[in-house]
């Protein structure tokens, strides 16, 4: 799984990104919607969330390149997601974001700050469900095993497991507690488990595909491209030397 936010450096590098993704091995695509205060984004996530919104990106832009990158890729194996955070859907109405989303072709939703305890008041789950979506649970290696059976209940899609404490950014070392944390949430977790924060070479994807089934690559991605100023065959290359992992591993 790779990640974008959209409408950074502007909407439509942003669309070349997410297709050269899907071109180049990504099953699964999160297209970020942009917030002013994205708290569980590291520092390359973070600005680039506000560079796309000194831009002028809206919501209703990301639900465009959502529908352009679906329809582009209809015949392909490559699943979109939106994330967020849920001032943007709450905002917008969760009914209303939800058929929305379906309706440009989104796989499913990714909004960590939706606490399931809030159901029964917000009923996100239960329009991500009316609408098609799948709603991907968030845990991390402090969720409870009360709070994972509660989870394992919702899960549709996959699970996404935040790999270590803090926020996104690329490291050099993954958590030394992941094994243990991973096969303490198949327990309960029947669905795909896909591992972010942090995660940004091969041999962290080898690491986390001994106990999961997704590895999620976000500030890396980003920080190559910055650092190449833009160029896309710079991360395509590095995408190509990911999926070389992909093919001898499947």
């Amino acid at each position: 799984m790779t990640h974008i936010v959209a409408g950074y450096p502007d909407l439509k590098t942003s669309e070349k990104l997410a297709l050269l993704m899907a071109d180049n091995g990504a099953d699964f695509v999160e297209i970020q919607i942009p917030f002013s205060d994205p708290v569980a984004d590291g520092t390359t996530i973070m600005q680039a969330n506000q560079k796309s919104l000194d831009g002028g990106t809206k919501v209703e832009d990301c639900f465009e390149l959502m529908e352009k990158v679906t329809k582009e890729k209809a015949a392909g194996k490559t699943q979109f997601l939106f994330m967020t955070y849920f001032n943007i859907v709450h905002h917008y109405g969760i009914e209303k974001f939800c058929k929305k989303a379906a309706q440009c072709g989104c796989y499913g939703l990714i909004v960590p700050d939706m606490p399931i305890d809030e159901e029964p008041q917000e009923k996100y789950l239960e329009n991500c469900k009316k609408h098609g979506l799948k709603a991907v649970q968030v845990i991390s290696p402090l969720t409870p095993e009360r709070r994972l059976k509660m989870i394992a209940k919702a899960a549709e899609g996959l699970v996404y497991c935040v790999s270590k404490f803090g926020t996104t950014g690329q490291t050099s070392e993954l958590n030394p507690k992941l094994s243990s944390y991973l096969k303490k949430a198949k327990k309960y977790i029947d669905v795909p488990l896909a591992v972010g924060f942090g995660i940004s070479t091969k041999a962290h994807v080898e690491a986390i595909w001994k106990e999961a089934e997704i590895a999620v690559i976000g500030s890396k991605i980003i920080n190559i491209f910055n650092e190449s100023g833009g160029d896309l065959k710079v991360v395509q290359k590095f995408l190509q030397e990911l999926n070389s992992y992909t093919y001898r591993s499947s």
